[in-house]
């Protein structure tokens, strides 16, 4: 009985059924946990401890990490795990739990683009073991081919991206209306001596630079938090020189209404013809939409769009442009 009762005191917490639930999904560390249940990281810690402890969860090494997951054996068919997965599949409808599942997903994407963390020389999924593969080393061997140009990154948060385009750019400037993330973004740049950006505290509908002063403007996971993604747009495009380029990176229309309190999202994502038809009334052309990145069981499916400024915007008489060349790709990426 004391047994039982130490158990099922343990079962008492919402976060650590949640955190049961999680693991009967994958393994994960503690830093991926926290941002699952968003939790911080020191309760996760105890959780994980306390279950541990009550034989639910084991921990194993693999490499430099930790990894945590259920210490049910394959063959267990015990009563309580019976219950535990009856519930686990009882409670996947719930908005909280589909939270959960969304970010999820989003930790194993993050896994794959990560091969340091997610391969080593024991890879189980049988994918070659290709030592210094990164998504973060490909994109910034491609910004070596750009000249230099004078970006505007629009939305910039905490300044990741900024400070990205800042290796192959003239000039950067990043604007933001928080100036609590802009802090921490000029001390993230202060820390990589980074020296070609320009921080600055304004709307992304109302962009505190003069006309035709750039020659990319970056919407990176910026529009889905406007109150009007349109005009953010327009926006985007006053500021480019004739042959500008907006370059946008923003979320398909999705079912997640949880983003929306979590996270702050005024719109749960855009439909491409939408997108389209906003890059096209900015008075922008040789319009792209298609998808970046998509993964199976995913809620969450990136778009990428861009568009180039003509010699004149909103329709005004031009001279005709050939579109630059480009290859169409037949499908969209997987």
């Amino acid at each position: 009985m004391l047994e039982a009762s130490a158990l099922f005191r343990v079962l008492g917490d919402p976060a650590r059924l949640r955190l049961l639930r999680a693991l009967s999904v994958d393994r994960f560390n503690v830093t991926e946990l926290t941002g699952v249940l968003g939790l911080a990281q020191s309760g996760v810690s105890r959780h994980l401890g306390l279950l541990k402890d009550a034989g639910l969860v084991r921990e194993e090494r693999d490499g430099i990490y930790a990894y945590y997951r259920l210490a049910r054996p394959a063959d267990d068919d015990s009563p309580l795990w019976r219950m535990l997965t009856s519930e686990f599949a009882r409670a996947g409808a719930m908005p909280d739990v589909r939270a959960d599942d969304a970010r999820i997903q989003e930790v194993r994407r993050l896994r794959r683009e990560n091969f340091d963390v997610h391969a080593g020389p024991d890879t189980r999924d049988g994918r070659q073991l290709v030592p210094g593969r990164s998504w973060a080393a490909w994109s910034r061997a491609l910004g070596l081919l750009l000249p230099p140009l004078d970006v505007v990154d629009i939305g910039c948060g905490e300044g990741y991206l900024t400070i990205e385009a800042a290796r192959w750019a003239r000039k950067v400037v990043g604007i933001d209306r928080s100036a609590a993330v802009l802090a921490r973004a000029r001390q993230l740049a202060d820390r990589r001596k980074v020296t070609n950006v320009t921080w600055k505290r304004g709307e992304i509908e109302r962009v505190p630079a003069p006309d035709a002063s750039f020659d990319v403007a970056l919407l990176s996971q910026t529009l889905h938090h406007a109150a009007d993604p349109g005009r953010a747009i327009h926006e985007a495009a006053r500021l480019l020189r004739p042959g500008g380029r907006v370059l946008i990176l923003d979320l398909r229309t999705h079912d997640e209404a949880w983003v929306r309190h979590k996270l702050g999202d005024r719109w749960q994502g855009f439909d491409d013809a939408t997108l389209s038809s906003w890059l096209s009334a900015a008075g922008l052309e040789y319009t792209r939409v298609h998808v970046g990145a998509r993964g199976a069981g995913d809620p969450f499916v990136v778009l990428v769009a861009a568009a180039t400024r003509p010699d004149t915007l909103l329709g005004a008489a031009a001279a005709p442009r050939r579109a630059p060349s480009r290859r169409t790709p037949a499908q969209d990426l997987p």
